[in-house]
């Protein structure tokens, strides 16, 4: 298990490496928008990767929290930039 465990935290990090640089790096802010909602996917999978291995699912409820502001976040800039004109 811990073997599995090591390889989906090192897949995790080179995501969010990827991630990051996409962040840094975007041509527009849509970009970043996006890579900023990959971004809380990929912690919200190192927790919840966590949890499972260590038998402690107290971390659920951050779960939680972290997917509810990444859909409030993700809907709030898609409203904010459809207003926009390029």
């Amino acid at each position: 298990m811990t073997t599995v465990y090591l390889a989906a935290l090192a897949l995790l990090g080179c995501a969010a490496a990827l991630t990051l640089y996409r962040l840094v790096r975007g041509p527009s802010m849509l970009d970043r928008a996006v890579a900023l909602d990959v971004l809380t996917a990929v912690i919200m999978c190192g927790i919840g990767t966590g949890a499972a291995v260590l038998d402690e699912y107290s971390a659920l409820p951050v779960l939680l929290v972290l997917a509810m502001l990444g859909f409030v976040g993700s809907v709030s800039l898609a409203r904010f930039f459809s207003g926009r004109a390029r």
